[in-house]
């Protein structure tokens, strides 16, 4: 059974998260899910959904095992790189998270997570969602970059004709999806022109 951490820190953008997590619980997979308090916060703001309920109704109706992780734990098994996880995603995720993954810094179990995630070898996908991004921002997205880190910026097409706010935010939870070796057809893939 494929292991995924899902990392929510306190960036606008909680309806990527949302979406994401929607779709990954229909799998057969083991899912941790990590909010960082920000995120908490930022994601009852913009959406009027409490983490911490949603997370338990997830955990009594998924495909998936849904295991909710408290972000001040630095004794949860995915702090540990001898807890093989598949992939990691944190979306959407703050510059200062980015910050301090590229540093190094592992005071939360998010920032442990990923840290381990990067030392291990292992999938590490990143959605920041800031704009314009500062020369620090951009130092730090290319630090993680040259790590074997995916930056994903939350950027939606527009070649699939969205309608609503919903429909692009699909889009990033797909091109997420491919980037941790899901297979996924939930969105219209560009063919090009026919010769």
């Amino acid at each position: 059974m494929k292991k995924i951490i899902l990392g929510l820190t306190g960036a606008s953008g909680g309806i990527y998260f949302l979406k994401l997590a929607e779709t990954l619980r229909k799998y057969e997979i083991r899912l941790h899910v990590i909010a960082s308090d920000n995120g908490a916060d930022v994601l009852k703001h913009e959406t009027g959904v409490d983490i911490v309920e949603q997370v338990e109704l997830w955990r009594g109706d998924s495909t998936a095992e849904v295991l909710p992780e408290d972000d001040h734990d630095m004794f949860s098994a995915v702090a540990s790189g001898s807890y093989k996880c598949d992939a990691m995603v944190v979306i959407p995720c703050s510059m200062s998270t980015v910050a301090a993954i590229a540093a190094g810094v592992t005071d939360t179990l998010i920032r442990r997570a990923a840290d381990v995630m990067i030392k291990e070898g292992r999938r590490l996908v990143v959605v920041p969602r800031e704009t314009p991004l500062s020369q620090i921002h951009l130092r730090n997205l290319y630090e993680l970059s040259k790590c074997g880190v995916t930056v994903l910026p939350a950027m939606p097409a527009f070649y699939t004709k969205p309608e609503t706010v919903s429909d692009m935010a699909d889009y990033i939870t797909c091109k997420v999806l491919d980037s941790i070796g899901f297979e996924n057809q939930n969105f219209p893939r560009w063919e090009g022109r026919s010769i």
